[in-house]
């Protein structure tokens, strides 16, 4: 790989509390910088977490994401080199799988292909796994394909559940699971791809 630094894209839609601990953690590193936040909520909070860490931030709607390249122009021309979905909602078009082929990350609140797809993200997959009695859950750290959730699996990291836990306290254990691992694991695998 020809790039000496190497530029992040965050995708988030809500609060950013992923992004954030992302942002922090590259804030050192001479190779890796994250350079762009982009979301398709104008009011979501990640905006705002952007602004104050001096990341530039854009937000984005349908047609940019889906039908006129907007946002694929937008990363090239900010030399965007790896995308991060962190709480992104939206299915990744075709347009970018192809122009970022298994440069893509995603991160998932549970242990995939349990409770992934369409509609499941954030409180539903907490409330899923609680419903279901789970000894278990974590989160799934992939690549991005074309399909929800189905993208080959790069890290999985698990954490322990007993009855008394709710969809609030599942969340809780999740959460602390992504920041710790997920920078890392960005890390890890751009680091992999610097040496190709």
């Amino acid at each position: 790989m020809q790039h000496s630094k190497v530029n992040i894209a965050i995708f988030s839609s809500g609060s950013g509390t992923n992004a954030q601990q992302i942002i922090e953690y590259f804030k050192d590193k001479e190779c890796i910088s994250v350079s762009l936040i982009l979301s398709n909520k104008a009011d979501a909070y990640v905006l705002t977490r952007a602004e104050r860490l001096g990341v530039p931030s854009v937000v984005f709607d349908r047609s940019d994401f889906y039908e006129n390249n907007g946002v694929l122009k937008r990363l090239q021309g900010e030399d965007i080199y790896f995308l991060v979905l962190a709480g992104f909602l939206w299915l990744v078009p075709d347009n970018l799988t192809k122009a970022f082929p298994g440069r893509i990350l995603n991160i998932h609140p549970a242990l995939l292909p349990k409770y992934g797809g369409k509609g499941m993200y954030g409180s539903r997959v907490h409330e899923a796994v609680k419903q279901a009695g789970e000894k278990e859950t974590g989160i799934t750290i992939h690549y991005v394909n074309e399909k929800y959730d189905e993208g080959q699996i790069i890290f999985q990291a698990t954490c322990d559940l007993d009855g008394s836990d709710t969809p609030s306290s599942i969340a809780a254990k999740v959460h602390e699971l992504e920041y710790e691992h997920y920078p890392r694991v960005i890390l890890e695998v751009i680091t992999k791809y610097q040496k190709m």
